[in-house]
Parts: C-alpha cells; structure tokens; sequence
C-alpha cells in the first residue's frame, strides 16, 4: 500500500477479467494500473482491502489515508476510486448529527472520483441513503471478498463515468436551449403596426445547429406612416459575423426610427461596422427600401446587394435597377449610396434577398442558380398560385433542392404585400 504498500491476491478469470483490466486504465489515460483510495479511522487493524490482482497479475495499488486531511494529499489524478468507511469522524472533529457529514466532505473533496461508502453489516439503510447522497455504491465491512470488492470498484468506476457523461450531455443541451433562446431574441420582431402592408420572411442560417447567421433583416413603420424594410449580409458565416449583423439591424432601427434614411443612414451604418468589425477585411451588403405610406412609390439604396424583386399582377417579375449601387459598408471610407425613386402601383410583392438564395449550385454542373435562374423560378411559383410565407417556403426549399443538399451560406429573403 501507499501509506502503506501494494497488496495482492487472485481475481477471477473470464469476463471479470476482461472488465478489470479495461478499468485499470486510469482517467488520466497515463497506462497505469488501477488505485484504489481506502479511507478508514484504524489502518493499524486487521486489513478490510482483501488483497487484489489486475488481470496482468500486476498488484492493484492501494493507498491508505488515517483522515481526511491525509486523504487530501493522497488524492491525485491517478485515483480510480475511494473505498471510504462511514465510520470516520465528522470533518474537524464535531459532534456533527450528519451521520453522512464525511461522504459530503469527501464527495466536495473528489467530485470527479468514484466513491464506495464502507459501512457496518445490516446498516443497509445508511447505505442506501450513501448512495443517494451520491456515493456510486455500497458495501459491508465484514462482506468483503476480492471478487465482491473487484467487482464494485468496477461497477463504482464506470457508475461514475456514465454520470459524468450524462451531466455533461445535460449541461451540453442546456446551453444549446439557451443559446436557442437567444438566438430567437436576436431575431427582429417587424413594427409595422398601421400599416396596410403584410409582412413575411424566411431565414436560414448556413452554421450547422445555428439559429442566427450574418445575414439580417428588419423592417419599421415610422410616425409619418412610412414604411422602411432592410436584409444585409456580413460576410462570413461564424458568431462573430452573426453578432455584427445583430449589432447593424438594432443600429438601422434605431437611425431609422431617429428619421435617418437613405445616404445619411448607410454613412452612419458604415461608421457603426468600422466600430464594431473585428478585422478590417469584414465588410457588409445592404439594401434598404423606404415605401411612401400611399404603398405606391418606394426610394431604393443598395450597398453591393442584390436588387429587389418586383412582381405586379399583369407583368412579369422583375429585378428593379441596379445601375445606382454603392459598395458594400465597410469598403470605401467616405463612400456614397444614392437613392432611386421606384415606381409599384397599387397591387405588387416586393422580395428582398441575400446572395445565398442565388448562389447555390445547380446539376451536377457546378453552374450557380444566379439571379436570372432565381427569376424564373419565382415567376413560376407566382404563376402556381404561391404568395406570402408559402412562397417563400416554396423557394428555399426549391433552391436547397437544386443544390443537391443545405446550403452552405445563409439565406434570407423578406416578402412585402400590397393588395388594393
């Protein structure tokens, strides 16, 4: 023994064996034998260890500890198991009515050990409560064989294991539920109320197991009954580029709801993304649409985004002007994004989208879906009776087709309504 020196005596053959010897590799995974921690108030007594072999025929160590505090120095990340005798004294010596006050001392001390609770014959129901305490096992004083106590130090060692592994799974899914939770608060909630127009979106993130991507949207109402909608995109696809985009939606409602629109407004959005940005490289597209509160004329400012789609019962969908675009935020100190004046009508759909809706492959080709492929595809879904949500739906879905699987880059498209 340590403390004492390493005892030794037969164990079973076969599977017992086997079992053994899988458990003789420590945690730490440094190839050493199995140890064994006993904690008991009289070492000088008749050992309670019988004595034990690994399956090699090595002896399994067994260290020895008088007390707590020796127990302490003794354990160290070798240490596959305690074998603790509930008859200790209560820690520092009080009349403590805790008759389990050692195990909880010892379960703080070693919260990553496995822990056999050693107590008197017929006191089962102490034994039990051990367990619940959180002790793996136990077991009694004048019961012990090596086949019994091989066996429980086993059971006790991957006992452990399990519950280490199921509380880490736990944790693990709790904070996926809360970094869910989060996400779904970061996504905007449209302030459209008064207006006539129906609002829709369908968002995508290309993260696997993610909620939020770069991409980003909102779309506000202000007091004079103007209706203003944006979609970015950051580039890249990791949390930090999702928190960018976060931090540039919240900035574009507040300025829009100040009365920034148009120049003024991406001039400051731009100052917000050279701010925030975590390399210089980083830069953001961004189309932005203020709609008049008559619903029938609408200013346009793209910054390196793609051109919304317009679609009038009667005409064709169709992508409105490009030829005005400013670059992307984050590209140009000082830069400029003129506004254009854009005609809808009376009845009409407005789709606004970011590149990963038309960037996604086509065949086994390699060709991209690009915007004229995306035009027809939408004009035909329109003409299939498809509006709202269900034409969006329609759409990613068909483009996830095309692909040939997910889409590797995040995918957001917001659809604006007006029926007379």
């Amino acid at each position: 023994m340590e403390s004492g020196q390493a005892q030794a005596a037969p164990v079973a053959d076969g599977p017992l064996k086997e079992e053994a010897h899988r458990d003789a590799t420590p945690v730490n995974g440094t190839g050493a034998t199995l140890t064994l921690l006993l904690i008991e108030d009289d070492p000088a007594a008749s050992p309670i260890v019988p004595d034990l072999l690994d399956p090699s025929g090595k002896p399994i160590r067994v260290r020895t500890a008088r007390n707590l505090t020796e127990a302490g120095r003794l354990l160290t990340d070798d240490v596959h198991c305690i074998l603790l005798d509930l008859a200790l004294p209560a820690p520092g010596g009080s009349d403590s009515d805790d008759e389990l006050a050692v195990l909880r001392h010892v379960l703080q001390l070693a919260p990553r050990h496995a822990v056999l609770a050693l107590t008197a014959s017929g006191d089962a129901e102490r034994g039990a409560e051990a367990v619940r305490v959180g002790a793996q096992d136990y077991l009694f004083r004048d019961e012990l064989d090596g086949r019994l106590l091989s066996r429980a130090i086993r059971y006790a060692v991957e006992r452990k294991r399990s519950d280490t592994a199921e509380r880490r799974l736990a944790e693990g899914r709790l904070r996926a539920q809360e970094n869910r939770r989060l996400e779904r608060g970061l996504l905007p909630t449209p302030l459209l109320e008064g207006s006539a127009l129906r609002f829709a979106a369908r968002y995508r993130p290309g993260r696997s197991r993610a909620l939020l991507g770069g991409d980003f949207y909102d779309a506000v109402r202000t007091p004079d009954g103007t209706v203003h909608a944006m979609i970015g995109d950051v580039c890249g696809h990791g949390p930090d580029e999702a928190a960018l985009g976060v931090e540039l939606r919240i900035a574009w409602r507040a300025l829009t709801l100040a009365g920034l629109c148009g120049d003024e407004l991406l001039g400051t959005l731009q100052e917000v993304l050279e701010h925030e940005r975590a390399d210089e490289e980083i830069f953001a597209t961004v189309c932005t649409v203020d709609i008049a509160s008559d619903g029938r004329r609408a200013g346009l400012c793209l910054a390196g985004h793609p051109a919304p789609l317009l679609a009038r019962p009667g005409h064709p969908a169709r992508l409105l002007p490009y030829d005005n675009n400013g670059p992307a935020l984050g590209l140009l100190p000082g830069a400029r994004w003129p506004r254009m004046e854009v005609e809808l009508g009376a009845e009409w759909s407005l789709m606004l989208y970011t590149d990963g809706l038309i960037e996604g492959r086509v065949g086994e080709g390699g060709e991209r879906l690009g915007q004229d492929g995306m035009l027809r595809m939408i004009r035909r879904q329109l003409s299939e009776g498809l509006h709202g949500e269900n034409l969006l739906r329609a759409a990613v879905s068909e483009v996830r087709d095309l692909n040939g699987g997910e889409l590797t880059d995040d995918v957001a498209v917001v659809l604006l309504d007006r029926a007379p």
